[in-house]
């Protein structure tokens, strides 16, 4: 008889299928502590949780609480507030549906004006408390006053070449290159209708839209300018030129000074780009001609609005001295 004794090898003697192997894989990486429902981090994360709701609360109820349903703007209504921006608004026509007056407050001539002048056109007047004011506003300066207006009636193009030809006027529109900023339209709009500008184009995607904050920065100027709103510049400028309009763009790298701009008495069409990237390459392949504004070496550029406001006194100034 053999003494021979087979041996012993660890491990099964046919293929887990792979058990064993998904078993080492585990369940995926472990949860964050405050994740763990039974871990002492997790109880602290929800009482923070409410600790911060709590907070939250305290805010609302001290800014007025919840809006009571009579406050809520109508779908896509904006507020004007403040005082200079509120009248400046009401004088200039701009249409609205309510005034909101924190009562017991201040008042002095602008807001009994204001108040005064809308309530004759229809619009109510309603009390509101400074705290409902505070929340309507998102914190603004409000000054006890604002008033909501529906949403901005853009017209077209056509209808802006058409007006002006009627006018029997030598047209000058600003176009604007994505330019995303509110209060940089509304500026715009503000020097428009300072220097004799006959409407404001912009586009409907990539460009900041006749908002809240356009109507107080613009003075009033939103009212008197009307803005054409388009889905494409570079062919909406095409159709300008087609129409006998000259587009000159403004950059910093431009082939002509404003200084020596001699298009200015042409019936012309401003553009300005975002102020990151400038002009955008099919827009500036458009214009008939890029014109720099002169500054300081050590000034890299100008602000969008600011440069447009520039180039418009020197075309508004040189057609009022050839007129003269």
């Amino acid at each position: 008889m053999s003494n021979h004794r087979p041996a012993n090898k660890k491990g099964p003697k046919v293929g887990s299928g792979g058990v064993r192997r998904r078993r080492l894989e585990g369940r995926g990486p472990t949860p964050k502590a405050e994740d763990r429902e039974y871990h002492v981090a997790h109880a602290k994360k929800k009482a923070r949780e409410a600790e911060e709701k709590r907070q939250e609360a305290i805010k609302l109820a001290r800014a007025g609480g919840k809006l009571p349903a009579y406050l809520k703007l109508e779908a896509g209504h904006e507020l004007i507030s403040g005082r200079n921006p509120v009248l400046e608004a009401v004088r200039a026509g701009v249409p609205l549906t309510r005034v909101f007056v924190v009562p017991g407050g201040t008042v002095d001539e602008r807001m009994e004006e204001a108040a005064r002048t809308a309530a004759g056109r229809g619009a109510p007047v309603v009390e509101v408390s400074r705290g409902h004011l505070d929340t309507m506003t998102e914190k603004a300066a409000h000054q006890g006053i604002a008033i909501e207006v529906p949403p901005y009636d853009y017209t077209d193009i056509d209808t802006v070449v058409s007006d002006i030809a009627e006018a029997d006027k030598t047209g000058l529109i600003l176009a604007l290159d994505s330019i995303t900023d509110p209060h940089n339209l509304g500026a715009v709009l503000r020097s428009a209708s300072a220097f004799n500008a006959d409407a404001v184009l912009i586009t409907e995607r990539r460009s900041a839209g006749v908002n809240g904050t356009v109507w107080k920065v613009s003075a009033g100027a939103a009212a008197r300018v009307p803005v054409a709103r388009e889905t494409n510049l570079v062919r909406t400028l095409d159709h300008l030129k087609s129409n006998g309009y000259f587009v000159v763009g403004l950059a910093g790298e431009g082939d002509v000074m404003l200084d020596d701009l001699e298009l200015a008495d042409m019936p012309l069409v401003l553009v300005t780009g975002s102020e990151g990237k400038g002009l955008s390459r099919l827009v500036r392949e458009t214009c008939d001609q890029v014109c720099s504004i002169p500054i300081s070496g050590e000034m890299e550029s100008l602000n969008a609005a600011v440069a447009t406001g520039i180039a418009l006194y020197e075309v508004d100034r040189r057609r009022r001295k050839a007129t003269a």
